[in-house]
């Protein structure tokens, strides 16, 4: 079982620090979330009851790519991931661009987390059209993995081009998201999928035997990575459970579960007390793996 640090909503100016701790305290890849901008949405939010954002004008949403390239620099082992990175919404040329220039910077070190998004207005403000936003990113993937491989290819329009720096091995696509199209697009394109939600036993069990589905009827029968946040308390015993049912990885943000007293002596929000939560977390189970 890997575990990736989920520090989405961290402030901007903790991000270097958490990723030293990250990387002391053994886990295996530090993950952010991507949006570009808040507003008042009319797009509903599908992960909250009352279809709002959980966030507000005031949370911190730095650019994905930057923000990796700046841990990277502070780091020799641990790994990056966006989850995940609305592709979509953005142009192929700089999608290709963003990502190979971060994986080179971080000595192959990224891992590229994508879904097709929800906010529409995130395409209206980048010119991409929101309704084709599954199609394209269907097309998108086998062209940036072209690029990223150092290939000349041909787009509409273009002469044919190719992009420079490019990695020295492959990028690891890891596909979210869990609507049928999403577990699909997964099996048939991704070399994992990735949740993006915290799933119970049973909302993950439903999850996997669609994505199995879809892996048989694909023929995919080689390392497939499964990464989800666990509706569990942290506890080495629980993860081995769900190791054997196939899942390779986990999120975790150890501050949520923060105790009183933690939150006494550190402070609620505050780098100390996420640094604090980590080094526990790490103890009770990373070691115990």
């Amino acid at each position: 079982m890997k575990f990736w640090l989920g520090a989405s909503f961290a402030p901007t100016d903790q991000f270097t620090e958490l990723a030293r701790a990250a990387e002391r305290c053994g886990f295996d890849t530090l993950t952010l979330s991507d949006h570009l901008f808040y507003a008042d949405f009319d797009s509903p939010y599908p992960y909250s009851k009352t279809g709002r954002p959980r966030w507000t004008a005031e949370t911190h949403w730095p650019d994905v790519w930057v923000t990796i390239g700046a841990m990277a620099a502070v780091t020799s082992t641990l790994r990056f991931a966006p989850n995940v990175y609305i592709a979509p919404a953005r142009d192929l040329v700089t999608v290709a661009k963003q990502v190979s220039t971060a994986a080179v910077l971080s000595d192959d070190r990224v891992s590229f987390g994508v879904g097709v998004g929800w906010c529409k207005e995130e395409f209206v403000a980048t010119g991409q059209d929101f309704h084709t936003r599954g199609r394209r990113l269907d097309a998108m993937l086998p062209v940036l993995r072209e690029l990223w491989a150092g290939q000349t290819v041909t787009l509409d329009g273009l002469p044919a081009l190719s992009i420079s720096p490019t990695p020295r091995v492959r990028v690891p696509v890891l596909v979210g998201g869990d609507s049928e199209a999403a577990l699909r697009r997964a099996a048939r394109t991704g070399d994992g999928w990735i949740g993006n939600r915290v799933y119970t036993e049973e909302q993950l069990d439903t999850v996997l035997t669609s994505l199995r589905g879809h892996l048989d009827e694909h023929g995919r029968t080689g390392p497939f990575e499964i990464i989800a946040a666990l509706a569990v308390m942290p506890d080495a015993g629980t993860y081995r459970h769900f190791a054997a049912k196939g899942v390779t990885g986990t999120l975790a943000a150890p501050w949520w579960l923060a105790t009183p007293e933690e939150k006494a002596e550190h402070g609620e929000g505050t780098l100390a007390l996420k640094i604090a939560t980590m080094e526990r977390f790490a103890e009770e189970v990373i070691a115990k793996m």
